[in-house]
């Protein structure tokens, strides 16, 4: 009976997921993070050199954070003690330096493992750095953010940060083989239907083999494997990895205004649908499409914001899925378009130079004089009225007087900027000869 319990994968405390029962019992098992935990792996090295530090673990769900602190505690032979920043609070640390404190004056180290460590405040996260600093714990903390942006300065010069990928394709079809040889069978999945679950996943190996879990479940043992139609009967599909508020928000954004930049179409149209089918708002994309036009294409194509801007219209119009194909258009027409951030260069200088000019007084000649007075000061003495002169330019100077004439905008020899430019070079040329004595 207990056999047959335990065979069951049932325990006293309860059933056990097939995804921890596949735990792996060494470093070297850990799939997908050869870089940390192969023959020449950063993990592998530190072991061999004896010398493990602090160390923050940052990557996706399901990419084996928990396991590979747990394993790294037995290996090198510190007492694990784990805890979650979502559960705990200052008693809960201060309990668990206390504990540390007494293990090393009994001659024992401990690795305290804190999950989701980036959900502590500063004040909390401060607490860690004597404790760190004297050895008294051996510090691994796991975040799925951007440490860089989610942990005190202070507290991550003292850590190394060790960063762990998405599981690949091959990745988790050992995760599979793995649990076949668990089950002593093979799972019940067509070819095409396999890799449909490897889809599935999205890179998270814990809900990977949960949803194997969930097929062997299902399909009795003897049983015709499952085509891909079968099995959406079986396994709900989860939405991609994606927290608007997080990383996986700023990544895809920047990868769709990367695209459109670098003039690739394709790309642009596929990172735009990662958003959308993620459940972004077509709005929020939408606004960056209008930025992109402006800070990316500006003058070499005019029309562009005017498309972005008709977007946007449109989807608020149409609304999804019909709008989605405006935004998709914009997206591809920016793409395509000539690119030119004169526009944005020149901009950023002008706003320098105010800057250190300060308050200067515009030449009198462009002021108007409304008053007695502001005439006798010779306000808008000596003004040429352009559209009376010869080609309607008169070629004045409207810098300061103090600050002089100052060339901010170059455009670029790509698309309407390349009028643009012969415009400027042939008013240069007028206003060179008009200023000769």
């Amino acid at each position: 009976m207990s056999n047959l319990f335990e065979a069951s994968g049932l325990t006293k405390e309860g059933p056990r997921p097939l995804a921890d029962r596949l735990r792996p019992q060494r470093l070297g098992d850990v799939v997908g993070q050869d870089h940390l935990v192969g023959p020449e792996g950063t993990l592998t090295r530190m072991l061999a050199a004896n010398r493990v530090p602090s160390i923050i673990l940052w990557g996706p769900p399901g990419t084996g954070k928990t396991t590979m602190a747990r394993l790294l505690a037995g290996e090198t032979g510190l007492v694990f003690e784990q805890m979650s920043a979502i559960f705990s609070g200052v008693a809960d640390l201060k309990r668990a330096f206390d504990q540390a404190r007494m293990r090393r004056e009994q001659g024992r180290a401990t690795l305290l493992f804190v999950d989701e460590i980036h959900r502590f405040n500063k004040s909390q996260q401060d607490s860690f750095l004597p404790f760190v600093e004297d050895g008294t714990i051996t510090l691994v903390g796991a975040t799925t953010e951007n440490p860089s942006f989610e942990l005190n300065g202070a507290l991550l010069s003292r850590c190394q940060v060790l960063v762990l990928n998405r599981l690949d394709r091959d990745a988790l079809e050992a995760l599979v083989r793995r649990a076949e040889m668990f089950e002593r069978r093979s799972l019940p999945l067509t070819p095409e239907a396999r890799e449909a679950l490897i889809g599935m996943a999205d890179g998270d190996g814990r809900y990977f083999l949960n949803l194997v879990e969930e097929v062997f479940a299902s399909v009795m043992d003897g049983a015709a494997p499952v085509d891909p139609e079968a099995l959406g009967k079986i396994v709900a599909k989860r939405l991609p990895l994606y927290d608007k508020a997080a990383d996986g928000h700023y990544n895809l954004i920047s990868a769709l205004h990367k695209s459109v930049r670098g003039s690739d179409p394709d790309a642009a149209l596929y990172y735009l649908a990662r958003m959308l089918v993620a459940g972004e708002d077509p709005l929020y994309i939408s606004r960056r499409i209008v930025r992109m036009a402006i800070e990316d294409v500006g003058m070499a194509d005019p029309d562009a914001v005017h498309i972005a801007l008709a977007a946007k219209d449109a989807y608020e119009f149409l609304g999804s899925p019909e709008g989605e194909l405006a935004l998709a258009q914009a997206a591809v027409y920016i793409a395509t378009a000539p690119k030119s951030n004169a526009i944005e260069t020149a901009f950023n200088a002008a706003m320098r130079k105010a800057r250190e000019t300060g308050s200067l007084m515009p030449p009198k000649i462009i002021l108007n004089a409304p008053t007695r007075m502001m005439k006798d000061q010779e306000y808008g003495a000596g003004y040429r009225y352009d559209h009376d002169e010869p080609d309607a330019f008169s070629g004045q100077n409207y810098f300061p007087e103090a600050m002089g004439p100052h060339r901010f905008y170059h455009p670029v020899e790509r698309g309407f900027e390349r009028e643009v430019r012969k415009r400027l070079d042939y008013w240069e040329k007028l206003r060179r000869e008009r200023q000769k004595p």
